[in-house]
């Protein structure tokens, strides 16, 4: 496809030249012509009739998402179209967690994301960073963490700017800091172990460090100061410097503290709101219905800040129109931050990404709200692909130029920008979704991670697990998911690694309950051919995995955090061998007893069918695999 681009192109013509190489097409002069004209209203609109092509934009991102939707219909075949998009949001963009799963994403992987996002219309993102970023003044901040330099965030901004594209810094300045709270330099500024220390001068001294770091290699203004999930927040050091404070007085303490810095670098601030909400609650419950925000602490909160309201928990409308309206209360229409659940394990969690996503943006166009993020966090490893999220990614930009959802608009887009099949993307979501699981995975159960990790002897979630079919279940998983992964294209990786994945759990996922029942009756020729043929296999599919996820993690990730993944894998390797060898000892007469298996099964956490554990250190075993 020829392409010729006449009008008002001067600061398009680098991005359309990126874009022309994933897209196919070439610009030349005896291509097709195409006049672009930039117009003063929000509408994007592409036509063509008798011959003649026109583009009509106002922002910069607009035109590539149109730039998009052309080259759609021309590759259709269509000799006239008029494609008209009203956008239904300011901002509306993924925030990427390169801090809490250890895995940052190498500069080309974000690449690759922002010119997926400029052909779908997403004109935002923030990398959030809790210590992924360098500070000089701090060496110990990011310290063998893969910390970005900030040559490689003006890098990535410059990038991202081209395609019409805000990057947008995200930190923490008050909680979630265990990373960097952990080292002895940071000791006199904490409350606890991952909670900074409010009021104490040098705090903010580093906070100035952080912000004036984190602004300084990128072009915007706006900025995001994090401020979430602050647990314990007056109950450390602070409270035996201060005495008891009501976590209201101390969270609007701060962030005037905070927000003095921001302005003294003309800078637009916005942050979390969950606090507030958790210490108006008996329960420190984000969203405790019963949760009173007295009208004193919203009065005393600095107003020159924005507000961004998380929810990715709930899939009724309802829900998300209460809680907009509670967020109005303060003074402003909030921003809002959806997600893209990636975050339990290997596997994407796209029914409750879809049904969340689909009620929450309703409801935010109904009621004014401007503002979109769509997050993706790497808690607890970041087992899962980051591509694994594309489809999530365009769900939220069909969202951001429909005032109603298609989804027949959405799958063909969803063709169109990324080459992906949304049939074979939704399908993620039954290696979680298992038989017994309620549909769409509303509680959000991650099955498929207990099943991999737990301690084969162990058994910790085998009550849980029993009477599934699991066996044949990730069998047709697996043949499944090899034929996605033939056609899966630039993201075949994807399903390759969930397909050796279900290779895997087609074994594991039931074999401590055949090895207690084995036991059990003392079937020693059973247990022998679990040791001798069965486990070895599995330990064969182990490393197949193990190398794909390796290979996979090093080709999109900096090197540091994958070590964390490798003692998994090995912990779980050298816990099959030592199963093989229990076996061995109990079947020669070696040893009378196998202990680990005559312990009686109990629900995990005391409830039947339970099959969710966001983290790894409770899923081998029920010791302590370290100290705290």
């Amino acid at each position: 496809m020829r392409l010729h681009f006449t009008g008002e192109i001067s600061d398009l013509r680098d991005g359309i030249a990126v874009l022309a190489a994933d897209f196919g097409f070439v610009c030349a002069p005896d291509g097709l012509s195409v006049r672009v004209v930039r117009h003063e209203g929000p509408e994007l609109s592409v036509f063509r009739e008798r011959g003649e092509i026109e583009l009509s934009y106002n922002r910069r991102i607009h035109f590539f998402r149109a730039l998009g939707l052309l080259v759609e219909a021309l590759r259709d075949g269509l000799d006239s179209f008029s494609i008209r998009e009203m956008p239904q949001f300011k901002m509306n963009g993924p925030m990427f967690d390169v801090s809490q799963g250890n895995a940052v994403m190498r500069t080309n992987t974000v690449k690759r994301f922002i010119r997926l996002m400029a052909i779908m219309g997403l004109d935002m993102f923030m990398l959030y960073t809790e210590d992924s970023y360098d500070v000089k003044e701090q060496p110990y901040f990011g310290y063998m963490r893969g910390r970005y330099s900030l040559d490689e965030i003006r890098e990535l901004d410059d990038y991202a700017f081209m395609l019409g594209i805000e990057m947008i810094p995200c930190i923490q300045t008050l909680s979630h800091l265990k990373d960097v709270l952990k080292w002895s330099a940071f000791a006199d500024i904490r409350d606890d172990e991952e909670t900074m220390l409010v009021g104490e001068p040098k705090t903010y001294e580093f906070i100035e460090q952080m912000i004036v770091a984190a602004a300084s290699a990128v072009r915007t203004k706006r900025f995001h100061i994090g401020m979430d999930e602050a647990w314990k927040l007056g109950q450390g050091e602070y409270l035996k410097l201060n005495g008891y404070r009501s976590k209201f007085d101390i969270m609007n303490e701060h962030l005037h503290r905070v927000l003095e810095i921001t302005r003294k670098h003309d800078l637009e601030p916005m942050m979390w709101s969950d606090m507030y909400f958790r210490a108006g609650s008996e329960t420190g419950a984000y969203y405790d219905q019963a949760s009173v925000i007295p009208e004193r602490v919203i009065e005393e909160m600095p107003k020159d800040v924005q507000i961004v309201y998380w929810d990715y928990y709930h899939a009724d409308e309802s829900f998300y129109e209460d809680w907009i309206r509670r967020h109005k209360a303060f003074g402003s229409t909030p921003v809002f931050a959806g997600g893209i659940w990636n975050w339990k394990g290997f596997v994407l969690n796209y029914g409750l990404t879809m049904r969340s996503t689909n009620a929450a943006l309703n409801v935010c166009k109904r009621e004014g709200v401007e503002e979109i993020i769509a997050t993706l966090w790497g808690d607890d490893g970041t087992e899962c692909d980051w591509f694994s999220a594309i489809l999530g990614l365009q769900l939220f930009a069909e969202h951001g130029y429909a005032s109603e959802l298609s989804e027949e608009k959405l799958r063909k887009r969803f063709a169109f920008c990324t080459g992906g099949r949304f049939d074979d993307f939704m399908d993620i979501r039954w290696v979680d979704e298992i038989p017994g699981i309620e549909r769409d995975n509303l509680a959000n159960a991650n099955p498929s991670r207990v099943m991999l990790w737990q301690h084969p002897m162990m058994g910790l979630f085998d009550s849980n697990l029993a009477g599934r079919g699991l066996e044949e279940y990730y069998a047709r998983l697996e043949n499944r998911f090899e034929s996605y992964a033939e056609r899966g294209g630039e993201f075949r990786f994807v399903f390759d690694i969930l397909r050796k994945l279900c290779s895997v759990l087609k074994i594991k996922a039931e074999l401590g309950i055949h090895l207690a029942d084995a036991y059990g009756r003392r079937d020693k020729e059973k247990l022998n051919a679990y040791a001798l043929g069965i486990i070895p296999d599995l330990i064969r599919k182990v490393r197949e995995l193990q190398a794909a996820h390796r290979d996979r993690w090093f080709e999109v990730n900096k090197a540091f955090g994958w070590e964390v993944i490798d003692y998994r894998y090995g912990g779980l390797l050298i816990s099959l061998e030592t199963t093989v060898t229990r076996i061995g000892d109990f079947t020669s007469g070696k040893t009378d007893r196998l202990e680990e298996l005559e312990e009686a099964r109990l629900p995990f956490q005391g409830k039947e069918g339970y099959l969710d554990c966001q983290w790894y250190q409770f899923i081998p075993t029920a010791s302590r695999i370290a100290q705290p």
